[in-house]
């Protein structure tokens, strides 16, 4: 379906062309995590949608990492949906142990140079559905890994999550005006505002808790 290509675009902004796929990732990204900030449910559902557009667009862009990084966000969204659901009473705002924060940090440490180098290469492994060399592959890696923690952590309702996605919005930011998604760039930059929120309002919560 034309939706679905770059090419098909809603409109222009000063000479930059947005397209439909992009324009509906980003405004369901915005509510997605506008309404995790304020631990609402309803970030599942809408982050769904968020997910399955940017899959697409970051197909035809050759961001593969975070390609890939949409089918992880989908399958967590399914968790968190869910745990949510299950026992929104019990499952309050805790915080990680110190302990935690340093297998973290080297997790995203190792997993980042890992999927960078396979990523770097991936068009070397697998020709025949990735004929474009990735770009910036440790970069975007960098934010899969940590997107990854970051999910998990939201899932599970851990204050950590929100100093993970202020990382993640930072880096997008520069990588995605880099690569030219000035409209996904502009959203990241907003999402960093959402996140800084995010973090205040769930201190909040778990001081009041």
């Amino acid at each position: 379906m034309q939706i679905f290509e770059i090419s098909n675009i809603a409109f222009e902004i000063l000479g930059y062309q947005i397209s439909y796929v992009e324009l509906i990732g980003t405004i369901f990204g915005l509510i997605s995590v506008y309404l995790a900030s304020r631990a609402n449910i309803l970030t599942w559902p809408t982050g769904i949608v968020n997910e399955l557009f940017l899959f697409i667009l970051f197909f035809q862009i050759q961001l593969y990492a975070d390609m890939f990084l949409q089918v992880y966000f989908f399958a967590v969204t399914l968790y968190g949906w869910h745990n949510w659901k299950k026992k929104p009473k019990q499952n309050s705002i805790t915080s990680t142990s110190r302990n935690m924060n340093f297998w973290i940090v080297g997790i995203v440490v190792i997993g980042s140079l890992i999927t960078g180098f396979l990523f770097s290469n991936i068009h070397e492994f697998l020709p025949q559905y990735f004929k474009i060399k990735a770009a910036y592959p440790y970069a975007d890696s960098f934010v899969m890994v940590c997107s990854i923690i970051a999910t998990v952590l939201l899932a599970q309702k851990k204050i950590e999550t929100w100093y993970l996605w202020i990382i993640v919005d930072i880096v997008c930011v520069f990588l995605f005006l880099k690569k030219g998604i000035i409209f996904l760039g502009i959203e990241y930059f907003i999402f960093l505002g959402v996140a800084t929120y995010g973090l205040i309002n769930w201190k909040k919560q778990m001081e009041n808790g």
